[in-house]
């Protein structure tokens, strides 16, 4: 795979040569057995995959190449490069300005603009109408665009199986910048509509086998459906694509579940089934999957609190906590800092979208055992900065070269 250059910064020798120990013994990526790191009174069990996927360095290198190579340049970004506030910070500082916010709310008006400003597009793509007003602007979209190739291709798959007369169903947070703009790419071609969970795929079931009227369809999916959108004729052939930070596991349950629906209700088998609804398992990104999955591997060990590192409005971090919440006290914390001291964390609570602080967070036992991973929006320095402050809570020389121990 392709190996960008990104700020040293961002890089960390410690964590990277314990994922090139990984790679070394497992070149297939078939073991998601996490890395255990123990110091004694404290063991830190590493997930076997975290940290930057090939999208978010990719916009990276993108990103700051384009400071370096244009000085006295006005730069824009159309919104956060990623969802990880240190290198969006970073950015700011070396004068990159926002022109929306990650709602898509304008900072700065597009009519300020002019043909020689260049505007960054982040990794999650953007909406073909904004394209199009940039454009109109005489701004070259295309040179500064860093859309990650593997939400392009969730894209391409919308496409083709829009020419082949399938309504496009998206998975996804409805405000998420990268449902809008693969809402956006889907509706041009096809009748198109964005579920955000299970619950609404059922209810989107009711509309495909009629125990819903269509006069009802507005009460559930307002404004997240196409123009001409019409319930009793676009939901007899389908499929389902995905926001590729959502949970993996979730996208093929929602698939399933409609292909099941389609399967009763007309009466149909496995070799039927795509004369109403097309095969998409191959929207789901690679890295969302690695990462998921290891973080299963990581909670099969026994430990005794996690911590997840990365950026509180981090969709794929986001369902990484959630999935440590169902086994462990788990903590969201964006950087080392949060961690006070030994008895005092402060955090991110994911069902009150606010900032916590929890005392006695480290169990008083001889050796502690803490589960981490992170984003792949999170710089693998900021998990090495973790891990070294919770090595000096415990007294441990920070100094020394970790070596998992199923590899020393």
């Amino acid at each position: 795979m392709k190996q960008f250059t990104i700020p040293f910064t961002y890089r960390s020798p410690w964590i990277a040569a314990i994922k090139q120990q990984r790679k070394q013994a497992d070149k297939m990526k078939k073991d998601f057995t996490p890395s255990i790191l123990d110091f004694g009174h404290l063991q830190i069990n590493l997930a076997r995959h975290f940290g930057f996927c090939y999208g978010v360095e990719n916009a990276i290198e993108i990103a700051f190449r384009t400071v370096d190579e244009n000085p006295g340049k006005r730069i824009f970004l159309l919104s956060e490069m990623i969802h990880n506030p240190q290198v969006n910070a970073d950015l700011t500082v070396r004068g990159v300005r926002f022109l929306q916010d990650t709602s898509g709310k304008p900072i700065i008006p597009f009519d300020t603009l002019h043909a020689d400003d260049i505007v960054l597009i982040p990794a999650f793509g953007t909406t073909l109408a904004i394209e199009e007003q940039l454009t109109a602007l005489g701004i070259a979209v295309e040179k500064y665009n860093t859309t990650c190739p593997f939400v392009e291709k969730v894209w391409n798959r919308s496409e083709q199986i829009a020419r082949q007369g399938y309504t496009v169903i998206v998975h996804g947070k409805p405000t998420h910048e990268e449902t809008r703009a693969t809402f956006s790419h889907a509706a041009a071609a096809t009748p198109t509509l964005v579920i955000n969970d299970m619950k609404e795929a059922e209810i989107l079931g009711t509309f495909i086998t009629g125990e819903r009227s269509p006069d009802v369809f507005d009460q559930f999916f307002s404004g997240r459906y196409s123009a001409g959108f019409n319930p009793a004729v676009h939901l007899k052939r389908i499929g389902v694509v995905n926001q590729t930070t959502m949970l993996a596991s979730d996208t093929q349950g929602i698939a399933d579940y409609l292909k099941q629906v389609m399967i009763q209700h007309y009466g149909l088998d496995e070799s039927t089934v795509t004369n109403h609804f097309a095969d998409t398992r191959d929207t789901l990104c690679y890295a969302t999957n690695d990462n998921q999955s290891a973080v299963y591997g990581l909670l099969d060990v026994p430990a005794d609190l996690a911590i997840v590192v990365g950026g509180y409005n981090s969709s794929n971090t986001s369902h990484l906590v959630e999935l440590c919440e169902e086994k462990l006290p788990t903590y969201f914390i964006n950087s080392s800092e949060q961690l006070i001291s030994a008895t005092t964390i402060q955090h991110f609570n994911l069902h009150t979208h606010s900032e916590m602080t929890t005392e006695d967070y480290l169990p008083k036992k001889d050796k502690v055992v803490i589960a981490i991973t992170s984003g792949a929006s999170c710089p693998d320095a900021l998990v090495e900065a973790v891990i070294k402050k919770l090595m000096d809570f415990f007294g441990v020389d920070t100094t020394i070269e970790p070596l998992p121990a199923s590899l020393s």
